[in-house]
């Protein structure tokens, strides 16, 4: 897929580009991103390097990862970047880091709600996951303002970093945005327990 651009009612989310490599580089020294994210930590300058040059094509080019850099509409730096995994047929999984000093903003939220609809829209999306190590309150409020479904914790779900932590996950359903599923959904039973 050639990258597109999204926007929002602030925000231009389009494909991220070598000229990118000074923003990220800075931005991916923040505490909270090497600690949360799977980003290399330390983070060089070659790591943004790879990521801008060979990650991001790679992955729209094979229709694995769709990754996105977010800027203010009326114009200035990136502040953040936001992605879609492809983790099997019609499901996602979305990811994103957002630069200290526009945290509490709600960007974040608003880059992820139109990520999803995108996702859902424009990918054929049945279900989008989100997961973030258990203690990324950050991530989770996120998650949770958009409508995510926390579904519970899965023990060693996430590595980072060499090693595998606890990872809440949570998934969000086109219904969830009042959207058509391109399958239809059955939903369990309440069975009581016996």
């Amino acid at each position: 897929m050639e990258p597109i651009t999204l926007t929002t009612d602030r925000l231009r989310l389009r494909n991220p580009v070598p000229g990118d490599a000074d923003a990220v580089y800075a931005i991916c020294q923040d505490p909270a991103i090497l600690r949360w994210t799977t980003v290399p930590d330390p983070y060089t300058r070659q790591d943004a390097d790879f990521f801008l040059n060979r990650l991001v094509p790679d992955g729209w080019r094979e229709d694995t990862e769709y990754t996105f850099a977010a800027e203010p509409l009326a114009g200035g730096p990136l502040l953040a970047a936001a992605g879609l995994s492809n983790r099997g047929p019609g499901i996602w999984e979305v990811g994103y880091w957002l630069a200290p000093d526009h945290r509490g903003h709600g960007h974040m939220t608003e880059i992820v709600r139109a990520l999803a609809h995108w996702a859902f829209t424009g990918l054929g999306c049945t279900r989008l996951v989100w997961r973030a190590e258990v203690g990324n309150t950050g991530s989770r409020a996120v998650a949770e303002r958009v409508g995510f479904v926390v579904e519970g914790v899965q023990r060693a779900g996430l590595p980072n970093k060499g090693t595998l932590r606890d990872c809440w996950t949570g998934a969000l359903l086109p219904s969830d945005f009042g959207l058509p599923s391109p399958l239809p959904y059955l939903p369990a039973r309440e069975h009581p327990v016996t």
